[in-house]
């Protein structure tokens, strides 16, 4: 039998499984891949219809520390989530007191069910100058009331981003964390290897994929939030979410709101290459 009678058969094979995922695949592209296409086109269209490189001019001369600013922000965050998550799986998996694990699992989980909205407004009420954590120290005598400060700055920024995204993280990591293989933990401890040394040298190693996973999801949600930083930090500079909300609220300008768009498709973009290239490498070790 030749390819070409064999060809109509199979295609009618795949016609159910298409149709089974075409409405996926029309609700990605019309709210995902339209409007991502449309963004990128427009930033560089001026209002005759031709090539410009004007809004992307505009936009780095405007809201270029702004740009530099949410990089680092975005980078204090993802570390800070990293070293919290990595140490509350951590001890779920390596833990010695029963109580503890079980209390720590129970209330590490709670921020993932609270809106960033709520998380802005809670982090502003605690971390205000006439806050709740500085009345605290304050009315316990750790603090002079004159010392007290506001950590509404890149600083609250941090502590919001991280506080939301930690618990996620962490159920990823203590998931990968559970699922390995603990024959090589217990060798590691009988031969005389502390538990915060098995947790560097054996079992992070084993989920370093399943890190970079949450800390890409993470960033990728840390650069698409406009609540939080509207909430914490009034002046300049700031995150671009809320250049680009101001940029479109006051002047109507989705061009050059376009064209800051391009930098958190391009932040976002280098994120996703680096995972992507270091899965093949490890996909390309594993085979040999």
């Amino acid at each position: 039998m030749s390819t070409a009678d064999a060809s109509p058969p199979a295609l009618r094979g795949m016609l159910p499984g298409l149709l089974l995922i075409a409405p996926a695949l029309l609700a990605i592209a019309l709210l995902y891949v339209v409007p991502l296409a449309r963004s990128v086109i427009f930033a560089f269209v001026d209002e005759g219809g031709g090539l410009t490189t004007a809004h992307l001019r505009t936009a780095v001369e405007l809201y270029g520390r702004d740009v530099v600013f949410t990089v680092l922000v975005a980078l204090a965050s993802l570390i800070l989530i990293s070293v919290v998550s990595i140490a509350i799986a951590g001890y779920l998996t390596l833990g010695a007191t029963p109580w503890a694990v079980t209390a720590l699992r129970w209330l590490y989980r709670w921020p993932l069910f609270i809106p960033f909205i709520v998380a802005g407004q809670t982090a502003r009420s605690f971390l205000a100058r006439n806050g709740l954590m500085n009345g605290l120290l304050i009315d316990s005598g750790l603090m002079d009331p004159a010392m007290a400060q506001s950590l509404l700055d890149w600083r609250g920024l941090v502590l919001t981003f991280a506080w939301k995204q930690v618990p996620f993280v962490t159920l990823l990591l203590a998931g990968a964390m559970a699922s390995i293989d603990r024959s090589t933990i217990e060798a590691a401890r009988n031969m005389g290897a502390g538990r915060f040394r098995c947790l560097i040298e054996i079992v992070l190693p084993q989920v370093r994929g399943t890190l970079l996973v949450g800390l890409i999801l993470s960033l990728v949600t840390i650069m698409s939030v406009l609540s939080v930083p509207m909430m914490i930090i009034a002046g300049n500079p700031t995150m671009m979410t809320s250049m680009m909300a101001h940029r479109v609220t006051y002047y109507g300008d989705y061009a050059v709101a376009n064209a800051l768009g391009l930098f958190s498709y391009l932040i976002t973009a280098v994120a996703a290459y680096a995972y992507l290239r270091m899965t093949l490498t490890q996909h390309t070790e594993g085979a040999r």
